[in-house]
């Protein structure tokens, strides 16, 4: 009797794109072929990122590692041959040709994981929507309806520098992210 209750975490090397379809395929042959006790879980590590299209926010999740498939499991029997002939899988990291899929360290296993749990709880990342020179006009605050160029952008605090003309001089006004929108 062969003790599948022995599991390691190993990463699957996939089409870059394809992460969350890799693990539906996976998901779902394990689930067919009544292998459940074999893999507790198959993870696609992502982080939250926001984006800001048209002065409004989007939440998209961005996969962290592009092109890999976390697994845990007891690869024993047929269970890396099934995994390896699945749409999108390229095969396991670690293998030597024909050899043996290598796990991971628990110390690698805790610090992923530990990234996984941090980007669900981390502050959202703004992809940085404004560029120095760039022409804004403000939407929000005393100023709203100006128009003014972009001096200084700061991604830490997420705000930028605006030089706007008033009453003819130009003046600096720190605006956030959210105050300005593109023209």
């Amino acid at each position: 009797m062969i003790d599948n209750s022995v599991k390691n975490w190993y990463v699957i090397r996939a089409v870059s794109g394809q992460e969350n379809k890799v693990k539906t395929y996976i998901q779902n042959e394990v689930q067919r072929l009544g292998m459940n006790d074999y893999v507790s879980q198959v993870l696609v590590p992502t982080e939250k990122v926001v984006q800001i299209r048209d002065g409004k926010k989007i939440n998209k999740e961005k996969v962290y590692f592009p092109g890999y498939v976390l697994i845990e499991a007891n690869l024993s029997g047929e269970l890396p041959h099934i995994i390896k002939s699945l749409n999108g899988v390229i095969g396991f990291l670690g293998e030597v040709k024909g050899g043996n899929p290598v796990p991971l360290r628990k110390t690698e296993v805790n610090r992923m994981l530990g990234k996984v749990d941090e980007f669900s709880v981390k502050e959202e990342t703004v992809a940085i929507p404004f560029v120095v020179g760039e022409i804004v006009k403000v939407i929000d605050g005393p100023f709203n309806g100006f128009n003014g160029s972009v001096e200084k952008v700061n991604e830490e605090k997420r705000k930028v520098e605006v030089m706007v003309k008033i009453f003819g001089r130009k003046t600096p006004l720190e605006l956030s992210y959210m105050q300005v929108e593109k023209v």
